[in-house]
């Protein structure tokens, strides 16, 4: 039967002045629980009443907490969140788990406020015990509702940086790593992304150790042990998201071989083949940009290097035209080749950072033939650079500050920066032996402090434009390596007129399709109070 206001007060009343003895009054706490099968008013009152005396009777602990779940579920909107406000208050001993279990699941709601206060106590009783909130958080991330688990996810992914050293302890970074590696057995591609963030973030992840074993979970997640089938969009797509994952961790200590190895054994000699999982993506400079600016200056020994720098080499072919016959005049009609900057930009980059692990590549270990023919596509591209470098340069003179900024002078600016870079490296290689002394900024990442320092405190102008290619050793002081920016790649193939450029800054890959990371399927299998 249920109890009416005027019962719930004059209960509430006894109890309250029982003080010491209130365990005494069992059936006044018993009337308060019935409270939950009353009408609106009775309901917020015992969802007010049933925590506070909550902890004065452990017999009657899953009856009271199995009316406030009622109310939690309550139609009125009202009576939930005051429901869920109190929940916290069950959160002791053996209960703070299931409490963590129940609020999980109740992360599912629609309704804005409610949404907010569940994510309010979580947090609450996360400071409280943070690892048995992580149980109840992670039991649903692995067994419960696909919205559930969602919302789980990206629950961690934003709250757990916020929480306070002592309560983020090694002890409980170690349960976090350990439950995320049961979640990434299967996996959809934005989890996979949320969750390599949540690694990433924990302090235990700072170290050299933490990077490799980072690296080791997105290698798994790659497939890098299988062959690449490049027509194949969702491998495609796999490969491509677990990269970007990958990228920022790679250091001189946290080397990317086994990413470098993959793309020149399976990626490159496939690259015209391969299936974009985007429509705008250009996916064979997004490749040539991986192997050329993260991946190639981390590279460690590797087992196959003259195998592997001999693709690079072919690849490097592909892009790098011979000029065009004018014997007789019968192709003086002829358009001449397009000279496609962005990709040789990169593919130049990869060969110059891999060249410097086996030097004698280009004297010995290709054929005085094919040396001659690379040395006319260096020089007859090299000539096309010295155009574009003096119609930009022209194209740029006197401007500064805001002239610079407009959208047409970027584009010129970010052309001015590749030219630039090719034409240092190809330099580099025309010496006799050819050199890898030479560093370059590539175009799309962006001038380190200590470089912007060399050129001086004055507003930048189009003579200092490409100004940070040189010849000497970088500065030792550069920042953190955890401090990088992921770039944001230009995808334009500076192969027209100066007046002609194609370039369009692009943002990340798309994410959480599901496609190739184990296709979870729904899990939905109601609420498991």
């Amino acid at each position: 039967m249920a109890a009416t206001v005027e019962e719930l007060y004059r209960n509430y009343g006894v109890l309250a002045d029982a003080k010491e003895d209130l365990s005494k009054h069992k059936d006044a706490y018993q009337v308060i629980l019935d409270g939950v099968k009353g009408g609106p008013k009775e309901k917020r009152l015992a969802a007010q009443f049933i925590p506070k005396f909550f902890s004065s009777f452990p017999e009657l602990a899953d009856a009271a907490i199995n009316a406030q779940l009622d109310l939690c579920e309550d139609e009125d909107v009202s009576i939930r969140r005051q429901a869920i406000k109190e929940l916290p208050r069950f959160a002791s001993g053996e209960n703070l788990p299931r409490v963590a279990d129940i609020l999980t699941q109740l992360l599912q709601t629609d309704d804005s406020a409610e949404f907010s206060q569940v994510n309010t106590a979580l947090i609450s009783i996360f400071k409280i015990d943070a690892k048995g909130t992580l149980g109840g958080l992670f039991s649903q991330i692995l067994q419960g509702e696909d919205v559930v688990r969602e919302r789980a996810i990206k629950f961690l992914s934003t709250k757990l940086k916020t929480m306070p050293d002592d309560t983020m302890t090694k002890e409980v970074e170690d349960y976090i790593f350990i439950e995320t590696k049961k979640v990434l057995e299967d996996v959809t591609g934005e989890e996979f992304v949320l969750l390599m963030r949540i690694l990433s973030g924990l302090k235990n992840m700072q170290t050299v150790s933490g990077r490799q074993q980072l690296v080791e979970l997105v290698v798994e997640q790659a497939f890098l042990e299988q062959a690449l089938n490049p027509t194949d969009a969702d491998s495609v797509d796999r490969l491509l998201q677990c990269t970007r994952q990958a990228l920022p961790l790679f250091s001189k200590n946290v080397h990317s071989t086994r990413f470098v190895t993959y793309f020149c054994e399976f990626v490159l000699p496939s690259l015209s083949l391969l299936t974009s999982p985007v429509a705008e993506l250009d996916i064979q400079l997004e490749v040539c940009i991986f192997v050329g600016s993260e991946m190639s200056p981390y590279c460690g020994d590797m087992d196959k290097l003259e195998v592997n720098l001999n693709m690079l080499f072919e690849k490097l072919l592909e892009f790098m035209p011979l000029p065009p016959e004018e014997e007789n005049g019968e192709n003086a009609a002829n358009e001449e080749p397009k000279l496609q900057f962005s990709y040789v930009e990169c593919l130049l980059f990869s060969f110059h950072q891999l060249g410097k692990k086996l030097p004698d590549f280009l004297i010995d270990k290709i054929s005085a033939e094919k040396l001659k023919d690379f040395k006319i596509r260096l020089q007859y591209f090299a000539r096309g650079l010295q155009v574009y470098i003096r119609q930009l340069r022209v194209a740029l003179q006197g401007k500064t500050g805001d002239a610079l900024k407009t959208e047409e002078n970027k584009i010129k600016v970010v052309a001015l920066k590749i030219t630039n870079n090719i034409n240092v490296l190809i330099k580099d290689l025309f010496h006799n032996p050819p050199s890898y002394k030479s560093t370059v900024t590539l175009s799309w990442k962006p001038v380190q402090k200590t470089e912007a320092a060399a050129i001086g405190q004055k507003r930048q102008s189009v003579e200092d434009i490409g100004a940070t290619a040189t010849t000497k050793k970088l500065p030792t002081n550069l920042p953190r390596r955890n401090a990088r920016q992921i770039y944001n790649p230009p995808s334009g193939k500076y192969s027209a007129s100066i007046g002609n450029f194609s370039y369009e800054q692009r943002g990340g890959f798309r994410g959480g399709r599901g496609r190739g990371f184990g296709g979870r399927g729904n899990r939905s299998r109601g609420r498991i109070y």
